[in-house]
């Protein structure tokens, strides 16, 4: 079976593609981006699978990849097209190159026009294509900097993407309008720029007339790709908390389990944000915990110490991951949620007071 999850970074607008044979658990990320790099190795912690190989479809102007992170944490390899010329890559790609994950693999397809170095990569089914900024959905990428070419980028997407079955499903790197797919069909029927009978001096002299602004984040980006994202990320907000040894979950939560939390009771602030009279039940509470209730956890934040870590719990972890969420927008740096709440508190055999003790 295949497993398949679209992301979205809402700075950049890029989209990032998991695929995974789920019987191997073999799995690859396309177009990664730096920032999110936590979220998505959490997402693939979470589903059972190990990420073998990062793509890129180019090297791209407003987003860092997230590719050499991602291989600093995960063991993953990293591919993109040869024309880049980037350094630091485990694999460069050409036209015809097969990238296999499981018993699953995408077809390498050569779409150059909006960077030289831009690849489309195509599923073994044909079902569906990665098609990064040569095709977005009714329209394409610009094809005014780093090497790009409206000609050649129209002969790109003509011949390399839109001869694909007319029900293959096509997946692009950006998408402004919050749009997620389209298909061969609807763009050959509706892409006002390279469908229908438009032929290539049409869409060349609709390009050469576009007007669009130099990417903002260009001067930062390309370098950084050009290096797949081997970049400096000291005082970056992707430094991992050093307090405790936690869990990042795909939700956006920091987690810290119960014999590691059993460990630092008395450097942290323990919040228990269950109702009185849960506070005392048959699960008690851990020794040294306050009682604040969610319902009035906005009302008393202000009396936490926001210079010492806080763990917040509950009965199962739920209402204390959103206490979390709360603490942490309120300013609170260092917040942690206790996986599995007191139930897997009290299954581990740890400390209690109250009606458990």
């Amino acid at each position: 079976m295949l497993v398949f999850r679209q992301l979205f970074d809402p700075t950049s607008s890029t989209y990032t593609y998991l695929l995974a044979d789920r019987e191997g658990g073999e799995a690859i990320l396309i177009d990664p981006v730096f920032e999110q790099a936590r979220r998505d190795a959490a997402l693939i912690r979470e589903l059972g699978l190990r990420l073998i190989w990062t793509l890129d479809t180019h090297a791209h102007a407003d987003h860092v990849t997230g590719a050499w992170l991602l291989k600093q944490r995960c063991g993953s390899q990293i591919a993109l097209a040869a024309a880049t010329g980037a350094e630091n890559a485990d694999r460069l790609l050409v036209h015809g190159d097969k990238v296999h994950f499981g018993s699953r693999h995408l077809e390498v397809r050569a779409t150059p026009g909006h960077t030289n170095g831009c690849l489309t990569y195509v599923l073994d089914d044909q079902s569906a294509a990665f098609t990064g900024d040569a095709l977005l959905i009714r329209g394409c990428g610009r094809a005014d900097f780093q090497e790009g070419n409206p000609a050649t980028l129209f002969h790109s997407v003509r011949e390399k993407i839109l001869t694909l079955p007319a029900g293959c499903l096509l997946y692009p790197g950006h998408d402004y309008r919050g749009l997620t797919v389209t298909s061969v069909a609807e763009e050959l029927s509706y892409n006002t720029r390279l469908g229908g009978n438009l032929n290539e001096a049409d869409f060349v002299g609709f390009m050469k007339n576009l007007g669009l602004p130099h990417p903002k984040l260009i001067d930062i980006a390309v370098p950084a790709n050009l290096v797949c994202g081997r970049v400096r990320t000291e005082g970056t907000q992707l430094d991992e908390p050093t307090w405790a040894p936690l869990t990042f979950t795909f939700g956006g939560i920091w987690e810290i389990n119960p014999a590691e939390l059993a460990e630092r009771l008395a450097d942290v602030q323990l919040i228990d944000v269950r109702e009185p009279h849960e506070f005392s039940d048959d699960l008690g509470h851990i020794p040294g915990a306050r009682l604040i209730p969610l319902s009035t956890l906005q009302a008393e934040i202000q009396s936490l110490n926001h210079d010492r870590p806080v763990v917040a719990v509950c009965r199962a972890g739920g209402r204390s991951a959103q206490a979390s969420l709360m603490l942490h927008k309120a300013g609170i740096a260092r917040v942690a949620n206790l996986s599995g709440g007191m139930l897997r508190w009290r299954g581990e055999g740890l400390p209690t007071e109250g009606n458990a003790a």
